[in-house]
This record gives C-alpha cells, sequence and structure tokens, in this order.
C-alpha cells in the first residue's frame, strides 16, 4: 500500500520533471513541516477527531516518505532501511515477544545498553533538542532519576521551586532574570514529575483553561475591557469562572 505515495514522491522530487518547489527541498527546509504535522496528529487525536487524525497521519507520512527520498536521492538511505531499521529496533526491544525469552530487561533498561554500544554513555544522550522545552526538561530529570539524581520526595522538590522564585525576585539584570526563569520554570517541571503529572499538557491544558475563560469575559464585557480597571476585570474574571 506504500508504493503508490513512495512513487508520487519520486515523481514530486524528479530533478526534470518533478515539482520545482519539492525538488529544492532539504532535510532543513522540510524539518518544520514536520513537526508541525506531528502537532496537528496531537490535535486531532485531542479533539477526537478522526476524520481529521485520518488525514492528518497521511501529511506526517507523507514527510517520512520525503525525508527518506532526499536521502535517498543523496545516497544515504532509503524508505525500506528506515522501515527495516525500525522493525529491527523493535524486535530487539521486545525480545519476550519475538524469542524464547520470557524474563527480559525493562524497555529503559534495553535502550540505555543500546546507548552504550553506540558509545553514548551519558544517560542524557538521546533526549531531542527539538522537543517542547517543557517536554524536553522532564525527559531529561526522567533520566537523570533513573541513575540517582532525584530528590527522595516532594518537600525538597517545593522548597527549590520557592528558592528559585526568591533567586528570581532577587536578580537585577535582564541576563541573571532570564536566567532564574529558567530555573523556576524547570523546578516547576520537576515538581510535576513528582506529582506524576506531564509538565506539557498540564500547560495546555491551563492555557486552553485561560483562553475559554478569557473570550467568556471579552464577550461579556466587549469594547469596555481596555477602558477597566483591573479589579473590575478580575471580579468578572471570577464571575466567568464560577460559572462554569
Amino acid at each position: 500500500m506504500i508504493t503508490p505515495l513512495l512513487e508520487v514522491m519520486r515523481r514530486l522530487r524528479d530533478p526534470e520533471t518533478g515539482c520545482e518547489w519539492d525538488t529544492v527541498q532539504t532535510f532543513e527546509t522540510i524539518s518544520p513541516y514536520t513537526i508541525e504535522e506531528a502537532y496537528e496528529v496531537a490535535d486531532a487525536i485531542q479533539r477526537k477527531d478522526m476524520g481529521a487524525l485520518k488525514d492528518e497521519l497521511g501529511d506526517l507520512l507523507l514527510q517520512v516518505v520525503f525525508h527518506s527520498q532526499i536521502a535517498s536521492d543523496e545516497g544515504h538511505f532509503s524508505f525500506e532501511d528506515v522501515v527495516n531499521a525500525i522493525c529491527e529496533k523493535m524486535i530487539r526491544r521486545h525480545p519476550h515477544i519475538f524469542s524464547e525469552t520470557k524474563e527480559t530487561p525493562g524497555w529503559e533498561q534495553i535502550k540505555a545498553e543500546e546507548r552504550a554500544k553506540t558509545g553514548n554513555l551519558s544517560a542524557l544522550d538521546g533526549v531531542a533538542l527539538a522537543l517542547p522545552a517543557l517536554s524536553r526538561a522532564q525527559k531529561i530529570q526522567k533520566r537523570a532519576a533513573r541513575v540517582g539524581f532525584d530528590w527522595p520526595d516532594k518537600a525538597p522538590v517545593k522548597a527549590k521551586l520557592l528558592e528559585e522564585l526568591g533567586e528570581v525576585e532577587q536578580a537585577v539584570s535582564q541576563e541573571d532574570i532570564h536566567e532564574e526563569i529558567g530555573d523556576l520554570l524547570f523546578s516547576a517541571v520537576n515538581l510535576a514529575r513528582h506529582y506524576g503529572v506531564d509538565a506539557e499538557q498540564a500547560l495546555v491544558d491551563a492555557t486552553g483553561k485561560f483562553s475559554l475563560r478569557f473570550n467568556k469575559v471579552e464577550k461579556s464585557v466587549g469594547q469596555d475591557m481596555k477602558d477597566m480597571s483591573i479589579d473590575e476585570l478580575e471580579e468578572e474574571w471570577q464571575r466567568v469562572k464560577s460559572s462554569l
């Protein structure tokens, strides 16, 4: 079933008869679209829109095929190589399914052993730089925690968060404030992790909740919003909040 799509992309990338836009694309120029399509898949899932999910999965698959065709054009690897590599990886990481082995190390231990074999000895190796900042912070913290670099319970994590807030208040230069705000956010992610909360999703939900309430306040007061005091806006905010 994948063959027609591979042929479509091959023709689009044909240097003589292909599309003038597709033929000049590179890994770097396509990468932002790949990330965008992944987010659109996640958005369709969150909205429980199966029609949109079908379309967005197709768009995401196209990105995989596009990158593979660029790689093939440059002599690096083919789409078939991509498929073979992921099949081998999944089989390797599930020996209890694909072999006679009954007891097997956990997924993360297997991945750690794979990183060691490739010379990536740090527990933090392989965490993608392109991940959203909150997600990357949480993943980095989880990796560190697996090797024992973690607080034993929530109390010192909360204390650290308050400590970082104090350092923000004491910062003077814009550069120092920038750094301390970063530390504060990192500590907030750590607290979320200790509560078993996904920091990225928590912020997505909080932003969505704020947007919903703000829109209701906006509709309620109309053009008068810019002329209202913060106390008046807060009163309206609390009214909207209590109504939801």
